[in-house]
């Protein structure tokens, strides 16, 4: 009888353990959430390089503030990531008591704090890595320092460590995954034991505390100016945040969609470009003060106005320039000099002329 209430007793815990399809999944909906807004942003930043071109030069800050407004404003009320409560999970302690708290409750602050920090910085930092790391490799195949410079040697012993530190860190995720499949462990991932939680399901007394949380609305009493501006700034981020993640909720199948195509569309691009017409040149550069920039002569680079050496030209807008020219513009202003459309170093093209 010891041995059956035992049993029955742990079985709830097991209970609410959320199988690792769940795990995963929740994993991998902020991460095609990114790339998918990136596209966007690329788009208008095209459309419009004057008006939307910032957003496209600063992504990777206007998106970890999202996100960390996003994040906060989930941990703080449902006591789990955007994605975990997309999912009906929640974030509990390690090594509390059996009884769970709810998730209205929240987490403890050291919790939490470990919890927002995990979720946004050290994505923020591993894509700023992979973006040095990207381009440091083109900086190498064309650089201009010695072989033998210090420099050189040093970024070339980290691009090759990168491959085996990233590994490392992959093969890190995969171990945790397995020990999780097997029972072995009560993480999937590495980063909620670092932030000392685990994840487990929403519970039929989580659902109406969360319900009645979000349908109530109580006036404050505050009369302090003080406390007046502190309740009003806690609002207007909260509907900020809510407004997000309501528009996140709703548009987050068409954002997968819109991953999945552009990536399926990525893979035939080289393809589909030398079945392309020669594009006419930008209409708009007869009513712009940037056609005052072309030179008369073709064979003059826009730039420096001499003799074009080394001829390279823009993909996205079909200028050429000198190589060197061009090369430290697009790496300091990221678009076209004459069109200012968003541009990037892997647009450059050599351009070789039976002369040569």
């Amino acid at each position: 009888m010891a041995e059956v209430g035992a049993h029955l007793t742990a079985a709830p815990a097991g209970g609410d353990r959320p199988s690792v399809f769940e795990a995963v999944a929740q994993d991998s909906l902020m991460a095609a959430v990114k790339p998918a807004l990136q596209h966007l942003v690329k788009v208008l930043a095209e459309s419009n390089p004057g008006r939307y071109g910032f957003l496209w030069h600063w992504f990777d800050e206007i998106y970890v503030l999202l996100d960390l407004l996003l994040q906060q404003h989930y941990l703080a009320r449902c006591s789990a990531s955007f994605s975990e409560n997309f999912y009906s999970l929640k974030r509990i302690p390690m090594g509390g008591g059996r009884q769970q708290p709810l998730a209205t409750a929240g987490l403890p602050k050291r919790q939490h704090w470990k919890s927002l920090l995990l979720l946004v910085l050290v994505p923020y930092l591993k894509g700023k890595l992979e973006k040095l790391v990207s381009s440091l490799r083109e900086e190498d195949e064309y650089s201009i320092h010695p072989p033998s410079s210090s420099w050189k040697r040093f970024y070339r012993a980290f691009l090759a460590a990168y491959p085996y530190v990233n590994m490392t860190w992959e093969g890190w995720f995969l171990i945790q995954q397995l020990c999780y499949i097997l029972g072995k462990a009560e993480h999937h991932s590495p980063m909620l034991k670092l932030a000392g939680v685990r994840l487990v399901r929403l519970t039929a007394e989580d659902i109406q505390a969360l319900e009645k949380k979000w349908a109530e609305t109580t006036p404050s009493q505050t009369h302090s100016i003080t406390s007046r501006v502190q309740s009003a700034l806690s609002k207007a981020l909260g509907g900020i945040a809510f407004s997000l993640s309501t528009g996140l909720s709703i548009s987050v199948f068409f954002l997968q969609f819109l991953d999945w195509w552009y990536s399926s569309e990525n893979q035939e691009t080289i393809k589909s470009l030398t079945a392309l017409p020669t594009p006419p040149p930008p209409v708009h550069l007869e009513h712009e003060p940037s056609s005052a920039l072309l030179p008369s002569l073709k064979t003059v680079c826009p730039l420096c106005r001499k003799v074009r050496v080394n001829a390279t030209a823009l993909a996205t807008s079909g200028f050429v320039f000198c190589y060197r020219c061009i090369y430290s513009y697009v790496k300091a202003h990221q678009r076209c000099p004459v069109t200012g459309y968003a541009t990037e170093l892997q647009h450059l093209v050599k351009l070789y002329s039976p002369e040569s």
